[in-house]
């Protein structure tokens, strides 16, 4: 980023150039040092916390009125909890060594919102140091702090503008389990394409892609987003033309212009996770690769099928990992076959939305993996079967 987001933010910059301790991180605006009052009467100091909205990492509107607390309990002068703006009280890491306690509620009138965020953290600031001043003249939130030349504004993100979504959602601490380092897709197809899409928005440090085929018209139809006519007339390979759309929103994406094989496997070194997003003679060693390096993995299949005037079709995804791989062989979870011999996974029809259906069901699982989803079955082998829009789980993990 060239310039800190507090400086190209006039809200932000106004709270900093006043004196409040500002802090940007993880899609979040803290104010620390803010005095109020405990239940004894004494001075302590908190951190007001409120999630980011922003527009090409500069502040738009705050989109809720309530705010976030770091601290004990405020209180009056006289000793008596502050009701007015007493809203929820549990526990929220927001961020490693920050933890809100309290969320506060106080809705400005008539409007319901405030217009910015000099605005709500101001309000809230008075709010809570008004009752402290009454004890001690002196306290006051603004302290003045040394600034930092990024003033936390998550320079060593690997996206390259704050992870808002995260942030608004109150998840931040638990899209950090995401944080791998080395991730590979082999396959850029219509589902891994897919794959490409929703891994993109985690922060796994580095994407490698795999695929030796020329992004085509056919592609297109099957493909997140919408290439444009001169786009497609560019003929990029694969892995360039999705290198090229997902590094406008973050660093890492890795482009291998080639398909992958057992030996780039081995030559590839240590890697966190794999998507296997692909067909042919070639996959039964790079399965075999895979599990002697003793990397875990994802595959994914789906066969389509003409039923009448209608498809049918069913949706696979084939977990393997350190806990479970014997099934891969012993229940021939993953069809080995070039295509030739008609298996049901293995057919030509390919259709965008189980195409990302069997995406979101791989990536879903690979989120289990890592706790970021509860996992309750642990279920290493999955199929969802069109007509009767049935799900079934099957090699669960004891």
């Amino acid at each position: 980023m060239s310039l800190p987001l507090i400086d190209r933010s006039v809200d932000l910059k106004r709270l900093r150039d006043e004196g409040y301790d500002v802090q940007v991180k993880n899609g979040y605006v803290v104010v620390r040092g803010v005095p109020y009052l405990d239940a004894g009467r004494q001075v302590q100091r908190g951190a007001l916390i409120s999630s980011l909205t922003l527009a090409n990492d500069v502040t738009t509107r705050p989109d809720t009125h309530v705010c976030l607390f770091a601290g004990g309990y405020p209180h009056h002068e006289n000793g008596s909890p502050i009701e007015r703006i007493r809203h929820t009280t549990s526990n929220t890491q927001i961020f490693d060594g920050l933890t809100a306690s309290h969320s506060f509620s106080a809705k400005p009138k008539p409007a319901g919102y405030y217009d910015n965020y000099y605005d709500k953290m101001s309000t809230y600031a008075d709010i809570l140091s008004g009752p402290a001043q009454s004890i001690d003249p002196t306290a006051t939130a603004k302290t003045f702090p040394v600034v930092s030349v990024d003033s936390g504004d998550s320079g060593d993100s690997v996206f390259k503008y704050i992870d808002t979504a995260s942030s608004r959602a109150e998840i931040t601490a638990i899209s950090k389990k995401l944080e791998l380092g080395k991730v590979a897709i082999f396959g850029l197809g219509g589902t891994g394409s897919y794959v490409l899409d929703l891994v993109a928005k985690t922060p796994v440090r580095e994407i490698h892609l795999f695929d030796g085929d020329v992004f085509l018209q056919h592609n297109a139809f099957r493909a997140p987003g919408a290439a444009s006519g001169d786009e497609l007339a560019e003929k990029l390979p694969k892995v360039l033309y999705f290198q090229r759309i997902y590094s406008k929103m973050r660093n890492g994406i890795v482009a291998h212009d080639k398909f992958v094989s057992p030996e780039i496997v081995a030559a590839l070194g240590p890697l966190d996770f794999v998507f296997l997003c692909i067909e042919g003679k070639a996959k039964k060693g790079i399965v075999q690769q895979l599990e002697f390096q003793d990397v875990a993995f994802i595959d994914v299949g789906m066969g389509v099928y003409v039923s009448g005037d209608s498809l049918g079709g069913v949706v696979r995804t084939t977990t393997s990992t350190r806990a479970l791989r014997e099934h891969v062989w012993q229940r021939q979870r993953i069809p080995f076959s070039d295509g030739a011999e008609g298996n049901e996974y293995n057919r030509n029809i390919q259709i965008a939305d189980l195409n990302a259906l069997n995406a979101a069901l791989a990536v879903i699982r690979w989120k289990k993996l890592l706790g970021f989803y509860v996992d309750q079955e642990h279920e290493h082998y999955s199929t969802y079967t069109v007509g009767g829009n049935d799900l079934d789980n099957e090699d669960k993990r004891e």
